[in-house]
């Protein structure tokens, strides 16, 4: 028997009907989110405000709808291929959450070096769960929090222009991937722990949208 913990976590129907719902809800708020942030920053001086918000707003709609339809799935093939898609997405809107704040520095080559590095760590991530790689629930998990804290330190700089309500909601959307993450990883020991984890990056995701949100109006 390999030792390599299975791509799909077996879920109770009850559990994945919770799992379901809890990012189908998700999945309509990040789409609501995409006219509201492209309004909140559709300025002709400030295109970079726009590319930001459209990325971050198709990037959260798309791990969300992933996720739906994953936990949606019956169990077969059709669900462990969503499965990757799913964790993948997971990658991709890590580094869209970050773009809305990073463009406001790509002035400077710093800036453009953190914001190339950010998304081919992303891009590298989504190629290796597509491909079947990262199979190991624990390293899946610890690259996407490298992967955050990678994106937190290249968005350093921005820090000038974000009020200290904008920083304290970034922050708290952070900790609450953190501490999501804990219950992602003991989903396969405690009931509905997958659930609570979906809380949690319903909360960070939604501190990150209103932290976008101030920052580019």
């Amino acid at each position: 028997m390999s030792s390599t913990p299975a791509l799909v976590t077996p879920q109770s129907l009850r559990e994945e009907v919770a799992n379901a719902l809890s990012h189908g809800l998700g999945c309509l708020l990040a789409a609501a989110s995409l006219p509201v942030l492209l309004a909140s920053g559709w300025l002709p001086a400030r295109p970079g405000s726009v590319v930001g918000a459209a990325v971050f707003a198709l990037t959260m709609t798309l791990v969300y709808l992933a996720s739906t339809v994953y936990h949606a799935l019956p169990p077969g093939r059709a669900k462990q291929w969503l499965n990757r898609v799913d964790h993948a997405a997971i990658f991709l809107f890590i580094a869209g959450s970050f773009t809305p704040f990073a463009l406001r520095n790509l002035d400077s080559d710093n800036g453009l070096v953190a914001f190339g590095l950010v998304w081919l760590l992303a891009l590298l991530g989504i190629v290796c769960k597509a491909g079947g790689g990262l199979r190991c629930p624990l390293r899946s998990t610890l690259l996407y929090v490298a992967l955050g804290w990678v994106a937190a330190a290249a968005a350093l700089p921005t820090l000038a222009v974000l009020s200290a309500g904008q920083i304290l909601l970034i922050a708290g959307g952070g900790a609450a991937y953190m501490v999501g993450a804990v219950f992602f990883l003991i989903d396969h020991r405690l009931r509905y722990s997958h659930f609570i984890w979906h809380l949690f990056v319903l909360a960070g995701s939604g501190c990150h949208f209103t932290a976008a949100l101030q920052h580019l109006a």
